[in-house]
């Protein structure tokens, strides 16, 4: 079995990883190197860094629809083509090029959370499980006939980062199975059923803008959801303030963004309850515990959080 990969990060790595052990991946087609860090060093998707310590010919377009790249990739005569977490919606073209055709893995249970952000959205509105899908790919986003699923219990206080680690090393499993049973083609794809479509669009930074008003709950869930990015923040005296974790509790009805004590420390109302944040993250500084932040900050009760506002400082 011939497989042309397409992946770029780290939630890819274990489904190549799982082709490069079983299948002659004859390709790896993943996003260009793109500037990042705070030297914003031009840094190649994890998928490629992998790539090339396999040998493994390694394709890089910016823009998969504009160019020639069907006649390019052509000569690798692919029998399947296998997409994970790619980044660009594959045109007519690519799609058509292998034999037994192009297969997804995408972290929902589709139709649900269609799109970028599976995961963090998931999280985000407070689910409890998501899963693993394996489809047969069309000209859509993640609309293509179902091969097979699995259900995924998020734990209560999983992160999008700790349950995409999870996710991405079941996928591969899946994925793997996928191929052996598509092959000699014992699978049926069963069609979506367009009625129970939900998206899942790409997050943006303001996104992570924390809004006081909701429910303890809520705002829980949005700080497990932008982690690891983009951070759910907040203004504390002029500054951006990141939270990493928090835990939702009880609390009096106060203003939403108020300072409270709760069990030897300071907690933050919220709509309804409040949240006692875990670990934080000052503006350009490390990671650290709120009781660490507590010790270096004049903070007392009755203080107030700001919201973060679009043309806020970031």
């Amino acid at each position: 079995m011939r497989i042309l990969f397409f992946g770029s990060p780290d939630f890819a790595l274990p489904s190549l990883r799982a082709c490069l052990a079983r299948y002659a991946v004859v390709g790896v087609v993943t996003q260009p190197d793109r500037p990042a860090g705070r030297g914003q060093r031009l840094t190649p998707p994890p998928v490629k860094r992998l790539a090339e310590r396999a040998g493994v010919g390694v394709f890089q377009p910016a823009r998969l629809r504009e160019e020639d790249w069907a006649e390019r990739l052509a000569p690798l005569a692919p029998d399947l083509a296998v997409v994970v977490a790619y980044g660009q919606i594959l045109p007519k073209t690519i799609l058509s090029l292998p034999r037994l055709g192009c297969i997804n893995l995408h972290a929902s249970l589709l139709p649900r959370y269609r799109g970028a952000a599976p995961i963090a959205r998931a999280i985000l509105r407070g689910e409890c499980e998501t899963g693993l899908t394996t489809f047969l790919m069309d000209k859509g986003m993640d609309t293509g006939p179902i091969l097979l699923q699995i259900r995924v219990r998020i734990e209560p206080e999983e992160t999008t980062g700790e349950l995409a680690a999870r996710l991405a090393v079941e996928g591969s499993h899946l994925l793997l199975e996928t191929v052996e049973e598509w092959s000699p083609g014992r699978l049926t794809p069963i069609p979506q059923d367009e009625t129970l479509a939900t998206l899942a669009p790409r997050l943006k930074k303001e996104d992570g803008y924390l809004s006081w008003e909701r429910p303890a709950g809520e705002v829980v869930n949005l700080i497990r959801a932008m982690n690891p990015w983009p951070g759910a923040a907040a203004l504390w005296e002029g500054r951006r303030l990141t939270f990493w974790r928090a835990r939702g509790i009880e609390g009096a009805r106060l203003p939403p963004g108020t300072l409270f004590p709760a069990g030897g420390s300071l907690a933050i109302a919220t709509g309804r309850g409040g949240i006692l944040p875990v670990e934080v993250q000052p503006e350009s500084r490390q990671l650290m515990s709120w009781e660490a932040f507590l010790r270096g900050h004049r903070m007392a009760s009755g203080a107030r959080f700001e919201e973060m506002k679009a043309s806020a400082p970031r």
